[in-house]
């Protein structure tokens, strides 16, 4: 596609349909106005998320700015953000942190693991850095906020009840169910407890290229429970568990199942495995005190929360009848958080810790031929009976001089600590036990708000981030992208970012409109490089460092009562300075899956009565064709030149047939096209028809 296709769109924004300016608190860990914060934000609240469909977490940010949804496999997508993914990107659940040491380099299918039919609202806040929330919080920093009761918004004293089952059904390929049934009760003002359950049946995916893409479906079930008290008029007490189990997600390229992608001379190789599947599991439970003071107060506001999580990832891999493969890990995460606020001079004072440590087991197993399945020390995943430590303190000032003016400036100090169990040393070629390896570090962040008038402001700043080496770093044996075996070592040391970023907002009743310009200096990022030159295993180092630059517009205009068009437009680029191989020279060239230019235009008609509710849109790309040497290699994702551009377009449309029947519809990618999203493992589904409702008592 050419980039001509996409430029008289750029001037027009899409992302956010409330043109009000809502609360955030992400940027900074206290409630403030979107527009008051001095970094690019992005609050997607469950209406955008249920009216437009999106299925998984990582789909939610499909219409963002700056966000490249890759997706290696149908139950997997690892979001992009500015240049980043995986654990470059912090992602988090009531500001609890969901990363832990065993996530490996490049796309993570982690994100797929968060249900958004549970989530009131995601913030996403771009090139944050590290001060608030700690390490790996390069790209973005993104806090999925879960569904509560609403009890202190009901009727004092008197009891409430409430429900809701839902229903969706979607037509492409094999066909894919999904259904929701939640409840909600308490007592106003006293209490309140929200309870849900949500069951997925996901059908193999067609597109009009490669056709019927067997073994891509796969089922979930999820759970999500949270109470709420309010011990006294300032103090509450949360207590939230949520559940996910997937089974059978198949990473389909690598599979025979894959016979390659053609598309206008963009070819991807066929896969050669007989299957390759993940089950995935991942429960999150937390208590949280928090109490809000009186402004006088020397501590305005604090909170404490306790977490415990559990992930468990098997995989099993069937390379051919005589050689099957099998890695199990099993991270079990403890964490304490401590904020407090304080009011100090013209500002306030923000402050804190944070605790986290990950407890690991790993196994691996392998059958040969006819012969039985044995204990495989070679095959574990990351060194078993391990643990990780990370510590922070932080703390961020907030200084308002004058009412157009804001200035916030914050610094973090970071402990983390690895305690490596057995692990097969592949330099070695034998199995070791026992290798302690720490890091600390200090990073700071200055950033300010000017407003010109009531409706514009300027933005912008700088921000330091860090990533410490975590366990897939020193001690991680997996296979990536096209099949490389990927392994650790245990001499890496941490990674190290500085963002600067510029941008303006223009906000009025009836239009919003943003545009940002950002520049990350990377040092020392943690890389796979083939040992060999031209070989097919790499080993973890520190043996990337670049640049990454981009510009992000989105806006919208209610040019009638009833009638909103909006859009995006984004672009990005970067250069790469990597080892060849090991001992070998080092290779300028361009970043490893950057975002191509990418826009999209929507436009939204709405009942005067609210009762109906219709819009339009198209996403367009352009081709992708800047390729790293990794990116060139990763054949069967990656066409061989470059990623195809496209341009779908997409109908949904919504009515309250009564107080309590909702219906939903929507037609996506109308016109059939092939594509796929740059980097991803599969296409995007073909022609799709979706039909929703939902029942509320």
């Amino acid at each position: 596609m050419r980039l001509l296709r996409l430029l008289p769109f750029v001037p027009l924004a899409l992302h956010g349909q409330n043109l009000l300016d809502p609360l955030v608190t992400t940027a900074s860990r206290i409630e403030d106005a979107e527009t008051d914060v001095p970094y690019t934000v992005e609050r997607i609240d469950r209406d955008f998320i249920g009216q437009n469909t999106r299925r998984t977490l990582p789909d939610v940010f499909q219409f963002t700015p700056g966000v490249l949804v890759q997706k290696t496999a149908n139950g997997h997508g690892s979001p992009f953000v500015r240049g980043f993914s995986g654990r470059q990107n912090l992602l988090m659940v009531d500001g609890v942190r969901i990363n832990n040491s065993s996530w490996r380099g490049g796309p993570v299918q982690y994100w797929n693991t968060i249900d958004p039919y549970s989530i009131d609202r995601i913030e996403l806040v771009k090139s944050q850095g590290s001060v608030l929330f700690g390490s790996d919080a390069i790209g973005g920093t993104v806090n999925a906020f879960t569904r509560s009761s609403g009890f202190q918004d009901e009727a004092d004293g008197a009891f409430f009840s409430h429900g809701a089952a839902y229903y969706e059904y979607r037509g492409n390929g094999d066909d894919s169910h999904i259904g929701r049934i939640e409840s909600s009760f308490g007592i106003g003002g006293k209490y309140g407890v929200m309870f849900g359950v949500t069951a997925k049946d996901y059908g193999d995916v067609r597109d009009s290229g490669v056709g019927l893409m067997r073994g891509t479906g796969y089922p979930e079930q999820d759970l999500d429970f949270r109470f709420d008290m309010a011990l006294n008029a300032q103090t509450t007490l949360t207590l939230v568990h949520q559940q996910v189990n997937q089974d059978n997600v198949s990473r389909w390229h690598s599979t025979v199942f894959n016979p390659g992608w053609q598309h206008s001379g963009h070819v991807t190789a066929p896969g050669t495995w007989l299957a390759r599947t993940y089950d995935q599991e991942r429960s999150l439970t937390y208590a949280r005190l928090e109490q809000v003071n009186d402004d006088g107060s020397f501590i305005k506001r604090w909170n404490a929360t306790v977490s415990y999580q559990t992930t468990r990832d098997s995989e099993a891999q069937y390379r051919s009848a005589t050689d099957r493969r099998y890695q199990i890990s099993e991270v079990d995460t403890v964490g304490f958080d401590l904020s407090f606020e304080s009011p100090l001079g013209d500002g306030d004072l923000i402050y804190g810790l944070d605790y986290y440590q990950d407890t690991v087991e790993s196994e691996g197993y392998r059958k040969r031929g006819a012969a039985a399945l044995l204990y495989d020390p070679t095959f574990r995943p990351l060194a078993d009976d391990s643990t990780y430590d990370l510590f922070g303190a932080f703390t961020q000032y907030v200084w308002k001089p004058v009412d157009a003016f804001e200035l916030t400036a914050g610094a973090r100090y970071t402990y983390a600590a690895a305690e490596l169990g057995r692990y097969y040393d592949t330099t070695a070629r034998a199995a070791v036990y026992g290798a302690d390896r720490s890091w600390d570090n200090v990073v700071g962040s200055l950033r300010g708000v000017y407003r010109l008038n009531e409706c514009w402001s300027l933005y912008g700043g700088a921000s330091q981030a860090f990533r410490a080496p975590n366990l897939d770093d020193l001690s991680g044996n997996l296979t990536a992208r096209s099949g490389v075996a990927a392994t650790g070592s245990a001499d890496v040391d941490p990674e190290e970012y500085l963002t600067y970023e510029i941008g303006t907002r223009h906000t009025t009743d009836n239009t919003s409109f943003n545009l940002t310009a950002f520049y990350t200096d990377i040092d020392d990022l943690i890389v796979a490089v083939p040992t060999t030159a031209g070989g097919a295993t790499t080993v973890a180092t520190n043996g990337r460092d670049g640049y990454v630059y981009g510009v992000e517009l989105e806006g919208a205009w209610r040019f009638h009562p009833q009638w909103t068009l909006s859009g995006f437009a984004a672009w990005q680029d970067g250069r790469t300075e990597t080892s060849a191989f090991i001992g070998g020279p080092v290779v300028d060239e361009p970043g490893s899956r950057l975002l191509p230019l990418t826009g999209s235009v929507a436009l939204r008609w709405t009942a005067p009565s609210e009762k109906f509710w219709i819009e339009g849109r198209f996403l367009s790309a352009a081709e992708e064709d800047r390729l790293s040497a990794s990116d060139r290699a990763d054949n069967q994702r990656i066409p061989s030149l470059g990623t195809p551009g496209y341009m779908v377009y997409m109908l949904h449309g919504g009515w309250q047939a009564t107080d309590h029947l909702e219906l939903t519809a929507g037609l996506e990618n109308i016109s059939d096209e092939d594509y796929r999203n740059h980097g991803s493992g599969q296409n995007e589904a073909g022609f799709n028809m979706i039909f929703g409702a939902k029942v509320h008592w």
